[in-house]
C-alpha cells in the first residue's frame, strides 16, 4: 500500500484528499506558494514544501518544482486534485519515470481525453453519441466566424485543453464569434498554456449531466450514477445534484454504458467523469471526459456511500475494485452549492480579502435524517487571494428517500444550511444560492444550462420579500430592537424609583415598506401582532452581540411550524437582516419617531454615470480607447483579469472619452477610476 502521498494542489481539494489519506493511515505532504503559506491544507498535512511565488505559473504548475518536493519528502504517490497539473500527461509521465504512483489514469488516457478534438473522435469510434461541430483547430478569428456560420448559430467556442469553464464562450452571431474566439484563446493560454480552439454546435435548452466512472487496472470499469450540473454561470458550475431529476432508469443505463465503453476504449483506470449534454427529449451527446476527480464528486459519494478518493488511492496501489456494477445503489438525494468569493450584486465579479468571519453550518446528521457536509480549504482570519480560483467551500446536503420527495427534502436541508453559513469580509454568492433554493422552477427540477441567464436576466439584485416574509422579518427586527432596548435599560439602572420602560408598539421599516408591530410576551414566547395580516408566534433566543440566531415561527398561514436561521447585524440605528436570499435593512422606531421620519429627505448616491470604475480587484490588461474617442453602447472599453478570468468592461451608452486615468498592467482596487467621459 502507498505510504506517503504528496498532494499537488491547494485549497479545499487538498484538504479533502488529506482527510481520506489520514483515515487510511497514509502520511501526507502539502505544497504551497508564498500566498498559501498559512493555508489550511498546509496546516492539515504532515509535511509541507514551499514551491515559490504566488502565481500558479511560478509554483503549482511548475512540474520541476513538484518533482523536487517529491524527492525532498520521499513521497511514493501523488494525488493531483483537479485543475493545475491534474490532466497534464507530461506530469504523469514524469512521475512514472521517478517510480512514483500517479493517483489518476495512465498517460495514454490523459492524452487521448485531454485533447477535446481527439476525445470526440475516439468517442465516436466507441459508439458514443457526439455533438456536431468542427473538430479541426482554428487559426484566427476570421476562420472562427466562417466555421461558426457554416455550423449554424448558436455555437460553443472552446479551448481544446480547457476545463472548469475556462476558455469557453457561446456565440450567437459573427461579432460574438470573433470576440469569443480571442477571449477563449487568451484564457486558454493563461490557464492551460495551450491556446488551441475548436467550435461545436450549442444545443439549445440543454442539461449538463455527467456520469461518474471508476475503473481498476484489472479490467473492471463501472459507472456510479449521474450528476446534474445544469446550474451554471459563464460555463462554470454553481449548483450540482445527484441523481438528476430529469433522467429515467433507461436513459441513466444507456448513458452509463456509453461512458464505460469510452473509458474502456482508452484503457482508463481511476476515477473519471464523462460529461454529456442532454436535450429536452433525453437525447444525449458526449461533451468531454475529465480524467480526474471532479469538484462535484461529494454528491456521488453521498448517494453511493463510496469514498472516491479512497478508491483512487487503492486503484493506484494496484488493488482490484471490491464491488461490481450490480452492487452500486443510489440512495437518497444530494445537492452541492459552490460558495464562491464572487459578489452577486456586482454581476458575480471576483472578490478578495480577509475572512473576518467564517462559520460554516454544523456538519453531520440532523433530526430529520438529512446530512450536511462542507468541503473547504479556508478558515476565519484567512485570506482569499486574487491568484487562484474563487471557490471558498462546497456545501452539500443529503436527504433520505427517493424521487421528488427526497429531492425537496435535500433542497430544504440545503436552504437551512445556507442560512446558517456565516461569511464576512468578502463578497460572496451565499444570498444567490439561497435565492435559487426558494425558486419554484428549481424546486420542480426544470433546469437547463441557461437557468441563471433566464431567471436572472438583469443580474442578481437580491430577493424582494413577499408579504409573509415582510411580516416575519418585521417581527424579528422588532424583537431584536426590543432586546437591545431592554439590555440598555438594565445597564442604565434606575434613577430614584424610576426606570426607563421599553415600549411594545413599534413601526418597522423594511426597505420602503412599513409594518406596525405590537409585541406581547406570553408563556416563553413572543406574539407579534400586526394591523395587516395574521399574527406570528415567535420563539427565539437572540441576545445583543449574536450574529446569527434561530427563530421558531408559528402562524395561521404557515403549513407547519418552521425554524429559520437569520443573520443579524446592528449598524448604528439600523438592523441588517439576511435570510433566504433576502438582505434588507430594518429600522425600528416608536410610532411618533416613525411619523417624523417620513418627512426626512432621502440621501441620493453620488453620480458615477460619467465614470468607468473597476468593478473588482484585478489587473487592467487592456485599454481599448483613448482620449477623444467616441464610444458606442456595448463597446469594450477595457479588460480586467482576476482569478484567472477575463472580464470585459463595456460602455453603457454613447459617450466621448474625456480622460484615461489607469494604464495597462496596473493593479486596481474595487471602484478605482479607469476613465471619465464628457
Amino acid at each position: 500500500m502507498i505510504k506517503k502521498i504528496l498532494i499537488a494542489n491547494r485549497g479545499e481539494i487538498a484538504c479533502r484528499v488529506i482527510k481520506t489519506a489520514k483515515k487510511m493511515g497514509i502520511a501526507t505532504v502539502a505544497v504551497y506558494s508564498d500566498a498559501d503559506r498559512d493555508a489550511l491544507h498546509v496546516k492539515m498535512a504532515d509535511e509541507a514544501v514551499r514551491l515559490g511565488p504566488a502565481p500558479s505559473s511560478q509554483s503549482y504548475i511548475v512540474l520541476e518544482k513538484i518533482i523536487g518536493a517529491i524527492r525532498q519528502t520521499g513521497a511514493d504517490a501523488v494525488h493531483p486534485g483537479y485543475g493545475f497539473l491534474s490532466e497534464n500527461s507530461a506530469f504523469a509521465a514524469a512521475l512514472e519515470a521517478e517510480g512514483v504512483a500517479f493517483i489518476g489514469p495512465g498517460v495514454a488516457a490523459i492524452e487521448a481525453m485531454g485533447d477535446k478534438i481527439t476525445s470526440k473522435k475516439i468517442a465516436a469510434e466507441a459508439g458514443v453519441n457526439t455533438v456536431p461541430g468542427h473538430m479541426g483547430l482554428i487559426e484566427n478569428a476570421d476562420e472562427a466566424v466562417r466555421i461558426a456560420s457554416s455550423i449554424g448559430y448558436p455555437v460553443m467556442i472552446k479551448a481544446s485543453a480547457g476545463g472548469g469553464g475556462k476558455g469557453m464562450r457561446i456565440a450567437w452571431n459573427d461579432q460574438e464569434a470573433r470576440e469569443g474566439f480571442q477571449s477563449s484563446k487568451n484564457e486558454a493560454k493563461s490557464s492551460f498554456g495551450d491556446d488551441r480552439i475548436f467550435i461545436e454546435k450549442f444545443v439549445t435548452q440543454p442539461r449538463h449531466i455527467e456520469i461518474q466512472v471508476l475503473g481498476d487496472k484489472h479490467g473492471t470499469t463501472l459507472y456510479l450514477g449521474e450528476r446534474e450540473c445544469s446550474i451554471q454561470r459563464r460555463n462554470q458550475k454553481v449548483i450540482e445534484e445527484a441523481p438528476s431529476p430529469f433522467l429515467d432508469p433507461e436513459t441513466r443505463k444507456a448513458m452509463g454504458e456509453q461512458a464505460v465503453a469510452l473509458a474502456k476504449a482508452v484503457g482508463y483506470h481511476s476515477a473519471g467523469t464523462v460529461e454529456f449534454i442532454v436535450d429536452g427529449e433525453k437525447n444525449f451527446y458526449f461533451l468531454e471526459m475529465n480524467t480526474r476527480l471532479q469538484v462535484e464528486h461529494p454528491v456521488t459519494e453521498l448517494i453511493t456511500g463510496i469514498d472516491l478518493v479512497e478508491q483512487m488511492i487503492r486503484i493506484a496501489a494496484g488493488e482490484k475494485l471490491s464491488f461490481a456494477q450490480d452492487d452500486v445503489k443510489l440512495n437518497g438525494w444530494a445537492i452541492e452549492s459552490r460558495l464562491y468569493a464572487e459578489d452577486p450584486y456586482r454581476n458575480f465579479l471576483p472578490s478578495i480579502g480577509r475572512l473576518t468571519r467564517y462559520r460554516p453550518p454544523e456538519e453531520g446528521e440532523a433530526a430529520d435524517g438529512s446530512i450536511v457536509r462542507n468541503d473547504t480549504g479556508v478558515y476565519e482570519g484567512g485570506e482569499i487571494s486574487m491568484y487562484y480560483d474563487p471557490m471558498v467551500a462546497k456545501l452539500c446536503a443529503w436527504a433520505p428517500g427517493e424521487g421528488a420527495g427526497a429531492r425537496l427534502a435535500a433542497v430544504d436541508a440545503m436552504a437551512r444550511a445556507l442560512d446558517d453559513f456565516e461569511v464576512e469580509g468578502i463578497g460572496h454568492n451565499l444570498p444567490f444560492l439561497s435565492a435559487v433554493m426558494q425558486q419554484e422552477r428549481f424546486r420542480e427540477g426544470r433546469l437547463t444550462t441557461a437557468y441563471i441567464a433566464e431567471e436572472f436576466p438583469d443580474g442578481f439584485h437580491g430577493v424582494e420579500p413577499d408579504a409573509a416574509a415582510v411580516r416575519l422579518l418585521a417581527a424579528v427586527a422588532a424583537i431584536v430592537h426590543r432586546n437591545v432596548q431592554e439590555r440598555a435599560s438594565t445597564i442604565s439602572g434606575t434613577v430614584g424609583n424610576h426606570r426607563r420602560v421599553v415600549g411594545s408598539k413599534w413601526v418597522v421599516k423594511l426597505g420602503s415598506i412599513e409594518e406596525a408591530v405590537t409585541l406581547r410576551t406570553e408563556e416563553g414566547k413572543t406574539v407579534a401582532l400586526f394591523e395587516n395580516g395574521p399574527n406570528l408566534s415567535v420563539i427565539g433566543s437572540w441576545v445583543p452581540g449574536q450574529r446569527h440566531a434561530l427563530f421558531t415561527i408559528d402562524a395561521p398561514d404557515l403549513a407547519a411550524r418552521r425554524t429559520i436561521g437569520v443573520k443579524i447585524d446592528l449598524i448604528g440605528s439600523c438592523i441588517r437582516l439576511r435570510w433566504a436570499g433576502i438582505d434588507i435593512a430594518a429600522r425600528v422606531r416608536s410610532q411618533r419617531v416613525a411619523e417624523l421620519a417620513r418627512h426626512m429627505p432621502v440621501k441620493l448616491p453620488p453620480d458615477t454615470s460619467k465614470m468607468l470604475l473597476c468593478p473588482m480587484p484585478g489587473v487592467l490588461t487592456v485599454v481599448t480607447v483613448k482620449v477623444g474617442d467616441k464610444v458606442e453602447a456595448g463597446q469594450t472599453l477595457a479588460t480586467v483579469e482576476a482569478m484567472k478570468m477575463e472580464n470585459s468592461l463595456k460602455a453603457e451608452r454613447q459617450a466621448i472619452v474625456k480622460r484615461v486615468v489607469a494604464t495597462s498592467g496596473q493593479s486596481l482596487a474595487v471602484d478605482e477610476l479607469i476613465m471619465e467621459f464628457e
